[in-house]
């Protein structure tokens, strides 16, 4: 059996910049209380590592960011990378906590490109995924921000011109769907695609595989850009594509008869749960059965 490491895969930019800047938060205060609204990014294992820096995540799904940030009253506040409302850092401000904004530098590109053709006097239609934090961020922009999370329900043509994108981490066949139905229903609108290089690029290296029985996509089942790879692999036509957290998720039964298994990983992942994947696989390969690894939290990140 040969195990293959899909490239590229794992971290992002901006998920290295949003953790180095939480590191940093603890080295620059190192006596204030320090809390992310929601997840830095989209890993459980990544949140409990930041735990070990005495950095608290407050990512209760029963209460609105707005309640959560109204409950901390000193210390310092990061912001995640998926972006920020603007009223949210304010009211941070307002409050007299530290804010630190790790929001991905894409995700804030897109953002600007909204207002500029709101500005202009677009209307504008958001493709995303439905309380998701990057979502969430664009939606409070305006309320002249429609999101589309169904292609078969689309929102009456609008009375004036219309702009189109979306957020950063979804599939370009759904994309492309999406695009093709807008053009149909306003053949002028403007459209523009968001979707972030990294997300691209790890998307269509799934796309490019030819020998592949089996994938592994190592990740977070709230990672949107995770979920993303499994849906690119089994629409590019690879029958197996398996959602796995980390090496203990593997399956003996899913490695039966299988020649070719490569592994990937979404943007949040860390690298070190991606090479116990890969390790677990090779013993299997070379002693017919999955070893017992455990995880050390030290060094997620």
């Amino acid at each position: 059996m040969q195990v293959k490491k899909v490239i590229p895969s794992g971290y992002c930019k901006g998920v290295i910049s949003a953790i180095a800047a939480a590191k940093k938060a603890r080295n620059d205060y190192p006596h204030e209380k320090i809390y992310v609204l929601g997840m830095i990014v989209h890993n459980t294992y990544v949140t409990k590592a930041l735990e070990k820096y005495g950095i608290i995540t407050i990512d209760d799904k029963n209460k609105t960011k707005e309640a959560a940030l109204e409950e901390i009253n000193e210390g310092v506040i990061i912001f995640t990378a998926h972006g920020i409302a603007a009223n949210l850092k304010k009211r941070a401000l307002e409050k007299g906590l530290i804010v630190i904004d790790a929001s991905c530098t894409d995700v804030i590109k897109t953002q600007e490109l909204i207002l500029k053709r709101l500005f202009e006097g677009y209307e504008v239609w958001y493709i995303g995924k439905a309380k998701h934090p990057e979502a969430e961020a664009v939606l409070a922009i305006s309320p002249d921000i429609k999101l589309l999370t169904d292609i078969h329900n689309l929102p009456p043509k609008p009375l004036k011109k219309l702009f189109v994108t979306n957020q950063t981490t979804m599939s370009v066949y759904d994309i492309a769907d999406f695009q093709k139905g807008i053009k149909e229903l306003v053949p002028d609108a403007l459209i523009e695609s968001e979707i972030c290089n990294a997300t691209a690029m790890r998307q269509k290296a799934i796309m490019d595989l030819k020998d592949c029985d089996l994938l592994y996509i190592v990740g977070d089942p709230v990672s949107n850009n995770t979920r993303q790879l499994r849906n690119i692999a089994l629409k590019s036509g690879i029958k197996k594509a398996v959602l796995i957290e980390t090496a203990k998720d593997l399956n003996s039964e899913d490695l039966k008869d299988v020649e070719n298994v490569y592994v990937t990983a979404g943007a949040s992942t860390p690298t070190y749960l991606t090479d116990q994947v890969i390790e677990a696989l090779k013993y299997y390969d070379e002693k017919g059965f999955l070893p017992t690894l455990d995880i050390d939290i030290n060094a997620i990140i």
